[in-house]
């Protein structure tokens, strides 16, 4: 039986996979992480008859009772903390929250081959959304020019989302894109051109409807190849990924990044 802490407990994406975790056999939630609800069972702030404390930090909750893995949805803010303070624990983690630079993930992956910890940080649990990375990967083979475009809700604060950070970083791995011209040639603000992440630009959006998009265009002369994927308005899709997810997290120490590293 694995236990879970589930920091983020009274979040959106929340109550389809408390539902998936209350009937799965193999995994059992044994404490959750929300300040707002610290201190109250589980089933006093969902649909889930699950009786386990909630605790305002990943320390307390740690602390509290055994706990195999961590799955972190909390905030760009939380999330760094978090994942430490369960490394700290020897706890395997799975990220799903969004936020944290290429200079966190080299951090955390050294911190927790040091205390033989797994950790798996996935910008995005669809599985629909891990295949579009990986047909990405083999169009940046041979196209060498793409931007990324980012759409998120308005209330989004952190840019760009991690499912476009992570497919820039990905994709600086096959090749960087090419820039027929340089930031510090173009005449008018900067800004306009989005932001540089591993060499890709990405322009993130943030309007009202959306979920997490993310949309990327291939150009050659002549010849362009748009990719899109497109959640719906519920956190349904992402729940038999984190499932696989929290079963995959402690096969191997260190750091893995994205849906399609536990694919089969």
């Amino acid at each position: 039986m694995t236990r879970l802490c589930f920091a983020g407990v009274t979040g959106w994406t929340a109550p389809p996979i408390i539902t998936a975790l209350d009937q799965a056999e193999d995994l059992e939630l044994v404490s959750g992480v929300s300040r707002s609800a610290a201190g109250r069972e589980i089933s006093a702030v969902t649909a889930s008859s699950n009786d386990s404390m909630i605790y305002s930090s990943v320390s307390e909750a740690v602390a509290a009772g055994e706990v195999d893995v961590l799955l972190d949805f909390t905030s760009a803010l939380a999330v760094m903390g978090n994942v430490r303070a369960a490394i700290d624990a020897g706890v395997h983690v799975v990220i799903g929250s969004s936020g944290l630079t290429a200079s966190d993930y080299e951090l955390l992956d050294r911190l927790a081959r040091e205390r033989s910890v797994g950790i798996l940080a996935i910008g995005n649990f669809s599985i629909m959304a891990a295949i579009l990375h990986r047909a990405a990967e083999m169009a940046a083979r041979y196209v060498d020019s793409w931007e990324i475009i980012d759409y998120a809700s308005a209330e989004k604060p952190d840019v760009p989302s991690g499912t476009s950070r992570e497919l820039a970083e990905r994709l600086a791995k096959v090749r960087r894109p090419a820039a027929p011209v340089a930031i510090h040639d173009l005449h008018g603000p900067v800004e306009a051109r989005g932001a540089e992440v591993s060499g890709s630009r990405i322009h993130s959006i943030r309007l009202p409807s959306f979920v997490v998009s993310t949309e990327i265009v291939f150009a050659s002369p002549g010849d362009r190849l748009t990719m899109r994927h497109d959640p719906g308005q519920t956190p349904d899709p992402y729940v038999p990924g984190v499932l696989a997810a929290v079963r995959a997290v402690a096969e191997a120490p260190g750091l893995r990044r994205g849906m399609d590293s536990i694919l089969r």
